[in-house]
């Protein structure tokens, strides 16, 4: 048995599909599926239980829940946008932590989500060996309770018994409900369509230029991969990034959008708003020397591949 949190979102729901795609379905989904669209991204998925996560944990709490074999804990605050402290650190830190401590005395395989956002400006690269990441210091509150979660874990011997994964720039279908958090893909598709410029902010350090700022762009389908790789190789542990290993800039971005369209590129470049610009990565690229040495060799879709697939399910307003 499998209990997967964070199972109606994003990268959760995907996988989801990936386990049912492989005749797996003894799952217990965890979630909060409040008013949000998010619970479109169960339909069609099979699973044997679905727990809202303040019934989780008050089960988990009473250690009345049943002893499965994994624990994918990919259920969090994954916003930058919020700004309170005590409540990322209750949903993203305190709530990991006791799950893993529940998972660790039953000698549960454990799977969480990390994020590159502990990286914080990339002074310090973006090596994921335990040695710099003791040494992070993230720009926002959401990256923080990530980073300490993931301090927690090296501080307390616990990465030989887990798996941490620092995603980065993840994109693709199923982040619908994600509102100001959705990928810039999914939020300005339609309006690409009717012929709008695409909105790039304007880059305010001297050595990028406007939409030259670049990122890690991950395709869903593809983190799904990297998971399910750790899923099926419960020996391997210890926190890794998932990343493409390849920057790209968001002007390659929206030139990957417009041809997906078939539109001739049009952008424009806008502010950034004040309160962002002190907490803006400029530049992230996964060092994926430590995926690799696992034995993790999924080839990563390019940024062209991954919008003209993503396009599809856009147009038609699909999921996975």
């Amino acid at each position: 048995m499998i209990i997967l949190t964070g199972g109606a979102g994003f990268i959760g729901s995907c996988f989801l599909a990936k386990l049912n795609s492989q005749g797996i379905d003894d799952i217990i989904v965890v979630d909060n599926l409040d008013d949000s669209r998010k619970w479109r991204n169960l339909l069609g998925k099979r699973f044997c239980d679905y727990i809202p996560k303040d019934k989780f944990m008050q089960l988990l709490e009473n250690n009345r829940l049943p002893i499965p074999k994994h624990i994918i804990h990919l259920g969090a605050c994954s916003s930058t946008l919020v700004t309170d402290y005590d409540y990322l650190m209750s949903n993203n830190y305190e709530y990991s932590k006791k799950l893993a401590v529940w998972a660790f005395k039953y000698n549960v395989h454990f799977i969480y989500a990390s994020s590159a956002a502990t990286y914080g400006d990339g002074a310090l690269g973006y090596d994921d060996r335990d040695e710099n990441t003791l040494l992070l210091k993230p720009l926002n509150i959401y990256g923080e309770s990530k980073h300490l979660f993931d301090l927690w874990i090296l501080k307390n011997s616990y990465a030989c018994r887990a798996v941490g994964l620092k995603f980065f720039n993840v994109f693709g279908p199923n982040e619908y409900h994600k509102a100001k958090m959705m990928s810039v893909v999914c939020r300005c598709f339609d309006e690409l369509k009717s012929g709008l410029p695409m909105k790039l902010f304007k880059s305010y350090v001297a050595q990028y230029h406007h939409g030259e700022q670049k990122r890690d762009f991950v395709y869903v389908k593809d983190a799904v991969e990297v998971i399910y790789y750790f899923y099926i190789n419960p020996q391997i542990s210890g926190i890794y990034n998932l990343g493409t290993g390849v920057a790209r800039s968001w002007n390659d971005l929206a030139k990957a959008m417009f041809a997906a369209l078939n539109i001739p590129p049009r952008i424009k470049y806008i502010e950034m708003p004040e309160g962002m610009r002190d907490k803006y990565q400029y530049f992230t690229q996964a060092d994926t020397a430590k995926l690799r040495s696992c034995g993790c060799q999924h080839k990563f879709s390019t940024l062209e591949e991954a919008v003209k697939d993503y396009a599809i399910y856009l147009d038609l307003k699909t999921y996975i």
